[in-house]
């Protein structure tokens, strides 16, 4: 099967660009042809008028669509499968696809498609406002800080939902959690045309050997959206428990100054640091307060038989089962998430249970093989449509 995997990269290095190229690799492994049709933002400031193109691209691109039919004649895919569009690349290159008789999978990472900033959180708050075509509430509530950049973000996206662009071209919709696709469906998506394909995480040989853990870990760049202001708050009741949190925190100035002796800011840390990090850790904590999308820093920790406390938010509930490998705290709110920590710190062998039960999932649900025989399944299904 050849595909082509079509990606407008950020301008900084994301997840999503680890994304695309484990599954280049993967489907690579064994034995498919992949070519690449991909831009990246970090063109925008070398290119005459960079910011206005990109803001016309994320509407119509003409030079887009052109080049795209180019490519797709000239290599053939079987499938078409999408990642993101813009703003270079454009959603306007969809029905080019269609016409051409070549199914489209695409993998929906954030809720950009029902939400112009993609998260569903501003301002501090957690916000559903745009969903049912009301993209005008970015421009109300200057959901990106600049009202022209707001206006041009729900331009795009009221042009694309006006035009169909995915509704009409989109074969199967490839969401991460239960959660993004029932965002889809309530945006008028068919159930039939969407899978569930969780990202995949590559599989250590062994897990972390830590003994009972030193300290309660938080993994992931430190955002009030991650719920850090919250565990801060737990972490000053508890001052006979240690946090420690491994990620740059320059989002939230002043935070190294407002956290209480027992709570360690590491910094960033590279892949060898972070995984001592983790076996250090008693468990890992995630208490965010927006929907998240597909949070890695939970597999990894799962991988090395952590249990897990997060927020019973968005999609997360889909990867930490309560109970089984960790428990599910209310977001904001400290008093609950210090009942979980204090659950778990006092019990190390209900988490030692509950991290092999998180590690036993990860190696059933999330490997590299899992996650190919999951995009076979949608290849085929669109291709079969």
């Amino acid at each position: 099967m050849k595909i082509c995997l079509v990606h407008n990269a950020y301008s900084k290095y994301s997840g999503e660009e680890a994304v695309v190229a484990g599954q280049q690799e993967l489907l690579e492994e064994n034995g498919h042809s992949v070519c690449m049709f991909s831009r990246s933002s970090a063109e925008i400031p070398e290119i005459f008028l960079g910011q206005l193109r990109a803001f016309l691209s994320g509407i119509y691109n003409p030079f887009s669509r052109r080049a795209f039919r180019d490519y797709l004649r000239k290599e053939r895919p079987d499938v078409v499968h999408v990642h993101n569009l813009y703003p270079m690349v454009s959603p306007s290159i969809l029905p080019i696809a269609r016409q051409l008789g070549i199914p489209v999978v695409m993998t929906v990472h954030n809720y950009r498609l029902v939400c112009p900033n993609g998260m569903h959180y501003v301002h501090g708050e957690v916000c559903m406002r745009c969903e049912g075509g009301h993209e005008y509430w970015c421009v109300k509530r200057n959901c990106m800080g600049s009202i022209i950049k707001s206006f041009g973000y729900v331009l795009r996206n009221w042009w694309s939902r006006r035009r169909r662009y995915y509704l009409d071209n989109v074969s199967i919709f490839a969401c991460l959690t239960g959660f993004q696709r029932d965002s889809l469906v309530r945006a008028g998506v068919d159930a039939g045309k969407i899978d569930i394909v969780p990202n995949m995480v590559e599989l250590p040989a062994k897990p972390a050997t830590g003994g009972e853990g030193k300290y309660v870990g938080f993994s992931g760049r430190l955002t009030c959206e991650k719920g850090v202001d919250t565990l801060v708050d737990v972490a000053r009741g508890n001052d006979d428990i240690e946090f420690a949190a491994a990620g740059s925190f320059d989002s939230m100035p002043g935070l190294a100054e407002r956290v209480p002796g027992n709570f360690s800011l590491l910094g960033h840390c590279d892949a060898g640091k972070l995984g001592q990090f983790y076996g250090d850790a008693r468990f890992l904590v995630l208490p965010s307060v927006w929907f998240e999308g597909f949070p890695m820093v939970l597999l990894e920790a799962m991988l090395m038989e952590k249990a897990i406390i997060c927020s019973d938010i968005g999609g997360l509930s889909d990867i930490v089962d309560n109970g089984v490998t960790g428990l599910l705290a209310r977001p904001g709110d400290a008093a609950d998430l210090g009942d979980k920590i204090r659950k778990l710190w006092s019990e190390p062998e209900l988490c030692r249970k509950m991290g092999i039960a998180g590690r036993d999932k990860v190696l059933r649900e999330y490997s590299k093989r899992r996650h190919y025989e999951r995009l076979m399944d949608v290849y085929k299904k669109a291709i079969t449509k």
